[in-house]
């Protein structure tokens, strides 16, 4: 069957046929979950029992209320109360650092052509490794995940700013200070241990995998079984469009035409989620503490080169789904940008706006003693970002911009289905 959507472009229209739709590529599959397993995961995902000191839950940090992100630029983790714009250090357990990079969405990661994890795809499936993804624990990686979304929903938890806690302060904390991870013994036995003391956890992983151990990969199964089925977003204006089921308001179809032609931001963006799934420069601000190891001694986020090692990949980030994108701000890796319009702009002439860059345009909350504007006061490291942009600047009207704007907002689809549950087994408060 055809369908056709009229988009109007400087005074043309244009016609979509399901012929050129395909340029779309293939319909999106998705996973389809077992229901009592995405509840099951429904349920860890809300409950802080994962955290080293059972106080972040993974909602604090994907939480719906915020498109499944925090709402900040940089998130706090460890050491920090609140949720969203209210969240700040807590005075009696001070964290460290920032979050280094800002927090992704979480929308579609059911889709199967969802395959790569982390800003910079630390984390991917690869058919040739043993268990069918890589990731940065390699070897020492154990089996049992049932998808590389399994497995990435699990890595926050061996972080010490973000789950895992602060050096000694708990025994996750002391684990992963030692090395001592996906070892037996190591910290991801001893959450799955918290997790199987619970009756009622217990209870519930035996209705779903009877007569089998409460393990971390089980956990982190369910939980991505959670994550598949709650945040599917797959029926926005766009979608209906697309299927023939309604008709864009006229300056989303306008948006729809740039957006695909003079824009060029399906170039990078392709796809019925609007990502080409690969890593680009765009010469995106760096602000924060940086990606560093705890024994590096600089404020550089060097993206997909600390995966490759590749000189190529220098300052490069995985292209972002658009999907539920006026929702998700701010914007970019570092969440450098909080207004949709202003990141837009950006990739108009990503040199000059990095030059001109102000942290005003981000949303950091208070941090005492946090030097977030020291990247870009680092004059080398602005000029190699620069330089290793992979856009050529563009002209587009304040009208043109706004536009895209309204083309964005027809992806919008905020899908929730089971939402925030009022208790979680273990008793400890849920991120309301």
């Amino acid at each position: 069957m055809k369908y056709a959507l009229a988009i109007t472009v400087s005074g043309l229209w244009l016609t979509l046929t399901a012929a050129n739709a395909q340029d779309l590529g293939p319909r999106p599959e998705f996973l389809e979950p077992d229901f009592d397993n995405a509840e099951l995961g429904h349920l860890l995902f809300y409950d802080p029992i994962l955290s080293g000191n059972r106080n972040i839950s993974c909602a604090t940090c994907h939480h719906p209320d915020l498109g499944t992100s925090d709402g900040l630029s940089l998130g706090i983790g460890e050491g920090g109360i609140g949720l969203g714009n209210e969240r700040r250090p807590d005075p009696d357990n001070l964290p460290e650092q920032r979050i280094p990079r800002n927090s992704p969405g979480l929308w579609n990661l059911g889709a199967t052509e969802f395959t790569t994890f982390f800003h910079d795809g630390r984390l991917e499936a690869d058919p040739g490794e043993p268990l069918g993804f890589r990731t940065p624990l390699g070897t020492n990686m154990r089996p049992g995940f049932q998808s590389a979304l399994a497995a990435q929903a699990m890595f926050p938890v061996l972080s010490p700013d973000e789950m895992a806690g602060h050096y000694s302060e708990n025994e996750v904390s002391q684990a992963v200070r030692q090395g001592l991870l996906s070892q037996e013994g190591g910290a991801w036995d001893l959450i799955a241990a918290r997790v199987a003391a619970i009756p009622e956890y217990r209870q519930r992983f035996e209705d779903v995998y009877p007569g089998e151990e409460i393990t971390f990969t089980a956990i982190a199964n369910v939980i991505a079984d959670f994550i598949a089925f709650e945040w599917r977003a797959d029926n926005s204006p766009f979608d209906l469009a697309m299927r023939g089921e309604g008709e864009l308001p006229q300056a989303a179809q306008h948006g729809m035409g740039l957006f695909y032609g003079k824009a060029g931001c399906a170039a990078c963006h392709a796809g019925w989620f609007q990502t080409d799934h690969q890593f680009h420069s765009i010469a995106m601000p760096q602000i924060g503490p940086g990606k560093a190891a705890r024994f590096e001694n600089h404020v550089r986020d060097d993206g997909r080169l600390r995966v490759t090692g590749s000189s190529n990949d220098a300052f490069a980030f995985r292209t972002p789904s658009l999907r539920n994108v006026t929702l998700t701000a701010p914007y970019g890796h570092s969440g450098a940008y909080s207004s949709l319009e202003d990141v837009i702009r950006h990739h108009l002439n990503p040199a000059q706006s990095l030059h001109e860059y102000s942290l005003e345009m981000a949303n950091l909350p208070a941090f005492s003693g946090a030097e977030d504007q020291n990247p870009m006061m680092d004059t080398e490291l602005v000029a190699a970002i620069a330089d290793s942009s992979d856009l050529l600047p563009q002209s587009l009207t304040d009208d043109e911009i706004d536009a895209l704007v309204s083309f964005l907002e027809s992806l919008e689809d905020p899908a929730v289905r089971l939402g925030v549950p009022d208790s979680v087994p273990s008793g400890l408060p849920v991120d309301q």
